[in-house]
């Protein structure tokens, strides 16, 4: 292969959406081959991060990515650099790198979710994520993660008349003793007591007039 050879060029109506991947562009990045940086930088869509072809990160799912021809065209089009291979040369700010990973977190909790996997989808290390995000959120990954489970689950016990198991299964938690001792451990009480508590709660807020 020829990494100064490209098989397709951006398409100028579209500047700043990511073109999909040649062949030879996409065996690049499988291969991590380092003779193609600077020739071209591909993005992540599911993740909103852009890298070097010879970037060690996880290999993302061809159809999910897509490439650029400078930097400068990811940064306008709201691709964020990566953290592990620094493709503009310098390191994203942690603020912005956490910020990202958190976000993701609050719209994918009832997924699996462990250190290990944000810190693929971040393109970090888990020993480098968990230390800067307990430095920027005063927590841990787990815990943020455990965190928002907790407080999505207290809305639907609340709101829902689903049985614990169900609850605990939409909001990631689908073993459902570890969700009861979780909650417990988070609030206090059992996932059953709470409802009854905060159905108690509204019955009297109601029948008073508030």
């Amino acid at each position: 292969m020829n990494p100064n050879q490209t098989n397709q060029q951006p398409d100028s109506d579209n500047p700043l959406l990511p073109i999909p991947v040649s062949d030879e562009q996409w065996q690049a990045v499988v291969d991590n081959d380092a003779s193609y940086d600077g020739h071209f930088f591909y993005a992540v869509k599911t993740t909103g991060i852009f890298c070097r072809p010879s970037c060690k990160s996880r290999v993302p799912k061809r159809e999910n990515i897509g490439f650029f021809e400078n930097t400068k065209q990811a940064l306008a089009a709201n691709f964020r650099p990566c953290k592990r291979c620094k493709p503009t040369g310098q390191r994203m700010p942690d603020e912005e790198w956490i910020a990202f990973v958190t976000e993701y977190v609050d719209s994918h909790y009832e997924e699996k979710l462990t250190l290990e996997v944000l810190a693929l989808l971040s393109h970090g290390t888990p020993y480098h994520l968990h230390r800067t995000f307990k430095k920027i959120k005063g927590m841990t990954p787990v815990d943020y993660i455990q965190h928002v489970r907790i407080e999505k689950a207290k809305m639907l016990l609340t709101t829902l008349d689903d049985p614990v198991s169900k609850v605990g299964e939409s909001v990631g938690l689908s073993n459902t003793p570890y969700f009861i001792t979780l909650f417990k451990k988070k609030t206090g009480q059992t996932p059953e007591a709470y409802r009854r508590q905060q159905k108690q709660y509204l019955k009297e807020v109601f029948s008073n007039g508030i």
